[in-house]
């Protein structure tokens, strides 16, 4: 049976709540020591995706990410962690590319208010709660920036993100990861405080790339590791191994709710077949929590097309609707 958004959620948030039954490791009390901020990052510009649901209005699918977050937000589990939301626009615009981006200027400027909002706070560690899958590229480059040559990255993902912006496909979510190398637009790449190498970067649970090939090829000659989903039904070794092989204290975990399998939840755009089961994905991540730092986690990607649709029908709703006009005179009033 498919889950909603909304069941999925909820699991996710009662796997990723703190085991009280076990007594604490080091990372507990360094997670309990450190400054944890929960960013709420909005962000829905990056995708270019409404011609994937032909049954939502294009504007509603288009936006889709924002109530996405905004659930994320609602069901993820109560923490003493300081709640920050970087301010994204709901204007549909034009939505017109320019210099290979969509939206580009919706999304710069959103990039220097998520800056801004982490050199305020100032974390230790960031928990993002998107928005697609660029809002990875800001508090990872921070990261980065901040534990220089000390952060791996784990990207959970069916797609490998690593487009650029002459390619034809002009979402900046397919952008994020080489973003978060360092790769790309050259304006937004000098506002980023930081990058990962390619070296320290591995995508779990890929099995889709862009038709024509070319980020396959990327993805070669970048050398950037990649496991399917049948490599992590079984366990976490494999990636158990390659973060032993990095060296590193820190990693940062990018969960793209598309990497889950279709027959278990829909809760991504994406619906490619064959993907990795929820429980599977909780135990990677926490399989690597309980042996690094994790410094970073972002769940991106929540498309609820079930909230959409239920919000579309309860706007046409008498007493709903919003500037409903009065009541005809006369009418209910005993006359």
């Amino acid at each position: 049976m498919k889950h909603s958004l909304l069941s999925a959620a909820v699991l996710l948030g009662i796997s990723f709540s703190p085991a009280q039954e076990k007594p604490s490791t080091n990372n507990q009390r360094m997670e309990h020591q450190a400054n944890t901020i929960r960013l709420i990052y909005p962000q829905w510009q990056g995708g270019v995706v409404s011609h994937w649901m032909p049954d939502l209005p294009a504007e509603d699918a288009s936006r889709g990410y924002y109530l996405g977050a905004q659930l994320l937000r609602m069901l993820a589990p109560e923490s003493t962690q300081k709640t920050v939301e970087v301010p994204v626009s709901l204007d549909i615009g034009e939505r017109k590319v320019e210099k290979g981006i969509s939206d580009r200027s919706a999304i710069l400027a959103q990039t220097r208010a998520a800056l801004g909002k982490l050199r305020e706070n100032n974390p230790d560690k960031i928990v993002t709660l998107g928005g697609e899958c660029s809002v990875s590229v800001v508090p990872f480059t921070y990261l980065a920036g901040k534990y220089p040559d000390d952060v791996a990255v784990v990207w959970i993902d069916a797609h490998p993100d690593i487009n650029l912006p002459n390619d034809e496909y002009k979402g900046y979510h397919a952008m994020a990861l080489t973003a978060c190398m360092g790769m790309g637009d050259e304006e937004i790449m000098k506002l980023l405080p930081g990058k990962v190498d390619a070296s320290n970067v591995l995508i779990a649970g890929l099995r889709a790339w862009e038709k024509d090939g070319g980020t396959k090829e990327r993805q070669k000659s970048l050398n950037i590791k990649s496991l399917s989903p049948a490599e992590l039904a079984d366990n976490s070794d494999a990636v158990m191994n390659w973060l032993k092989e990095r060296g590193v204290s820190k990693v940062l975990i990018h969960f793209d709710l598309d990497v889950l399998d279709p027959a278990e939840i829909i809760a991504g755009v994406g619906v490619e077949p064959g993907g990795m089961k929820i429980s599977e994905v909780v135990r990677v991540i926490n399989d690597i929590a309980a042996r690094y730092d994790v410094a970073g986690l972002t769940v991106a990607e929540p498309m609820p097309r079930l909230a959409i649709k239920i919000k579309n029908m309860l706007s046409q709703l008498p007493l709903l609707k919003q500037d409903a006009p009065p009541s005809p005179a006369g009418q209910g009033t005993g006359e």
